[in-house]
């Protein structure tokens, strides 16, 4: 596709989405799909209300799943093992750092043995609209423990209040400073891990000034993207998402919207800048291969994992 500027580059709108993979079911489903990306939750439960609390698949309030965090993953790895031209990535959402870090021990076994996208997502600072309902992911710990995964993409974003009901509010200057702050206090401009955060439709439409001056306030040394998400029923003013998407370029935003939404925004125009493409973001049509921006996603992440590591030895040596 082409960016506003008119240079090739990889299409990150056109990924495929599977959500709420919380079961065996589904992720049987997902992994026979040509999704590209299985986003799942989290919680500290019970395999089938039995046994002791452990990582499981399911959304809170659930605290019970037939499959844990373990299968979960191991299951993934045996699917992308046997099917490299078809692999799918790993996008995981904390809703709370006690269950993050009770999966720790998990994820530090099975991160390592990844050669395909992993996303630890959660929301990390108090957002619009007068969010204060939710209580976020505490960022210094959340942080402590993703450090360990140089090759895991950080998914980092507010809590937020928005639905069909709102069509005003914005990401403020405040919250992307308090966003900015939590990235550079804990360290994470030092460890060069991927970053993308991840915004609501309704409200990034009115917002294109100031993520521009998120991206801008780390991609020197974290490169940063967008993931656009969107509920069923938000209002969305579908002609200033389209001006953000496109003064971003399609290289710099993951869109993962309902349906409806992604076919008003009509990404294959271009009258905003952008070249001709199939921008099909959250329809689930993907192909029997691994999308480009898959395959982009899973370099990308192993270079800043090399580069990480050769960080610390470069380091060492100089003791």
């Amino acid at each position: 596709m082409s960016t506003r500027s008119g240079e090739s580059a990889t299409n990150l709108t056109a990924l495929t989405w599977a959500h709420a993979v919380n079961s065996q079911k589904e992720l049987t489903d997902a992994l026979k799909s040509d999704i590209d990306m299985i986003e799942a939750d989290i919680v500290m439960g019970k395999i089938n209300n039995t046994g002791p609390d452990m990582p499981v698949m399911a959304h809170p309030p659930a605290n019970s799943s037939d499959i844990s965090l373990d299968s979960f993953l191991q299951q993934i790895k045996i699917y992308n093992d046997e099917n490299a031209e078809k692999m799918k990535g790993v996008k995981l959402d904390f809703k709370s750092i006690e269950v993050f870090e009770g999966a720790l021990k998990t994820l530090e076994a099975k991160i390592p043995e990844m050669t395909y996208p992993i996303w630890l997502n959660a929301d990390i600072i108090s957002g619009p609209v007068n969010q204060n309902n939710t209580i976020p992911v505490d960022p210094q710990r959340f942080f402590a423990g993703s450090s360990q995964f140089p090759q895991a993409v950080l998914s980092i974003g507010w809590t937020t209040r928005w639905s069909s009901d709102y069509n005003n509010g914005s990401y403020t200057p405040q919250e992307i400073d308090a966003m900015v702050v939590a990235i550079k206090t804990n360290n994470v401009t030092e460890t060069g891990q991927p970053i993308t955060f991840p915004v609501r439709a309704g409200i990034a439409a009115n917002s294109q000034e100031e993520l521009h001056d998120l991206v801008r306030a780390v991609n020197g040394t974290n490169n940063s993207t967008l993931t656009i998400w969107s509920s069923q029923n938000d209002y969305v003013d579908v002609a200033k998402l389209r001006e953000l998407i496109f003064s971003f370029g399609f290289d710099r935003v993951y869109l993962d919207v309902p349906e409806e939404l992604s076919s008003q925004l009509d990404l294959g125009r271009t009258e905003n800048g952008g070249g001709g493409n199939d921008g099909n973001g959250g329809s689930g049509n993907g192909a029997a291969t691994s999308s480009p921006a898959l395959t982009s996603l899973v370099n990308f992440s192993l270079i800043s994992a090399g580069l990480y590591l050769f960080s610390l030895y470069w380091d060492k040596i100089r003791l």
